[in-house]
């Protein structure tokens, strides 16, 4: 069941950044699959560190340096455990899933794991963030790079999955769920195969990893990688998590301070994990400050969050149907809270533009989905999401900003 309308006016209480107009109306921000807010907590947890703690971690002896070590490593530990990882120093702190999946890829490259004439696969729902480093990486090894097709609806088409994932597939890179039209992907079935003939697998969590509960063992894949800013955490701080033996395995894409256990000018040697991955001073804040978000999320449940995000993507697209002219991309079956649309000859932006005048914010765009976009024979389109300070009122707002920005525009 969602949660009641109190309890959603509480959670929406400690988001500050709520309490502002636009134009002289209450913001209704429904651009969540790009960046989520953060709550008091995360921002106290944020002034905290630079207010009593601010110092560099690990190489200090003084008090102010093990305070802060300790509540960085401290940080790493609540993502291991809210992530099942088996080892703490299976969290890797990047800048970002971006950032995650070009250590990953470049990494690879970097092994000689990698050979002209095998495979890469990916799906045609992927972000930019989950293509353009794979292709860079078929460019520097030979490699070739396969894409699973999408249906009309929004979905993976597997008919042919056996012919695309075989034993010269050395890598596969999917996302969880797709960011431009919220389709939740069964990687699932594609996991276990990818590791039956030895492939190494990575999943795109940006926008599962504040939508559900992941259990990266269970998953069964190699890499997960997801960003703070998606999960009510600042921006600039990301997690990699992998696999112990396959982080052992790669060698290090960054080098400097940190990631060294013994330089000399004839040979270097490189640290543990997790520190042979994390070149330089870290992200230190954004580190607690996601392990903030994520207690803060445990608080009230991803399950009751997906509940009420579910809720209010049903709702949302039962009204918006009624609006002449509209047409919706992305009705899988099972989808996150994210309603990709256009509306009958009006530009996306123009539509985003005027309903950001009546103090609704969402994205327009391709979404960094340029070849998603073409699949469906279009330049972008308009995509509201949602979070769990979203209310049935936010609803309101944005479908009666859009009729009239659809009429006006007519």
């Amino acid at each position: 069941m969602p949660l009641d309308e109190q309890a959603i006016q509480n959670i929406r209480a400690q988001f500050p950044i709520l309490k502002q107009e636009v134009n002289g109306t209450p913001i209704t921000y429904l651009d969540n699959a790009a960046t989520t807010h953060n709550p008091q907590a995360v921002i106290d947890a944020s002034t905290k560190y630079y207010t009593e703690t601010n110092s560099n971690i690990h190489r200090g002896a003084h008090y102010l340096s093990r305070q802060a070590t300790a509540a960085h490593e401290a940080a790493r530990d609540t993502i291991a455990k809210h992530f099942n990882a088996a080892h703490s120093h299976e969290i890797i702190f990047t800048s970002g899933t971006t950032d995650s999946i070009n250590l990953v890829s470049t990494s690879i490259s970097l092994s000689g794991d990698i050979k002209s004439g095998d495979r890469v696969l990916i799906s045609g729902l992927e972000h930019h963030s989950n293509i353009v480093p794979w292709q860079m990486l078929c460019e520097q090894t030979g490699a070739e790079l396969d894409v699973i097709p999408i249906t009309d609806n929004g979905e993976w088409n597997l008919t042919n999955l056996d012919t695309l994932l075989t034993e010269r597939t050395k890598v596969v890179a999917i996302s969880h769920i797709s960011n431009a039209l919220g389709t939740i992907n069964p990687i699932e079935k594609i996991i276990p195969k990818a590791k039956a003939i030895g492939a190494l697998v990575l999943v795109d969590g940006a926008q599962s990893s504040a939508h559900m509960q992941v259990d990266v063992q269970k998953l069964g894949c190699d890499f997960y990688v997801f960003s703070g800013h998606k999960c009510y955490a600042p921006t600039g701080i990301g997690v990699l998590w992998g696999r112990e033996d396959v982080l052992n395995h790669l060698p290090p894409y960054k080098g400097g301070g940190e990631m060294i256990k013994l330089v000399s000018f004839e040979k270097t040697t490189y640290n543990e994990l997790p520190f042979k991955y994390e070149a330089g001073t870290p992200n230190i804040e954004g580190a607690i400050a996601l392990a903030a978000a994520f207690d803060w999320i445990n608080e009230i449940g991803l399950d009751d969050m997906a509940a009420h995000e579910d809720h209010l993507l049903e709702i949302a697209t039962a009204a918006i149907k009624e609006i002449p002219g509209i047409k919706i991309y992305g009705t899988a079956d099972k989808k996150s809270a994210v309603l990709s649309f256009n509306i009958e000859g009006i530009h996306h932006y123009d539509l985003g533009t005027l309903i950001d005048q009546m103090g609704v914010a969402v994205r327009t765009g391709h979404h960094c989905c340029q070849p998603l976009m073409a699949r469906f024979s279009i330049q972008g389109t308009v995509r509201a999401s949602f979070a769990i300070y979203n209310n049935e009122q936010d609803v309101h707002t944005f479908i009666s900003a859009l009729k009239k920005a659809s009429m006006m525009l007519a």
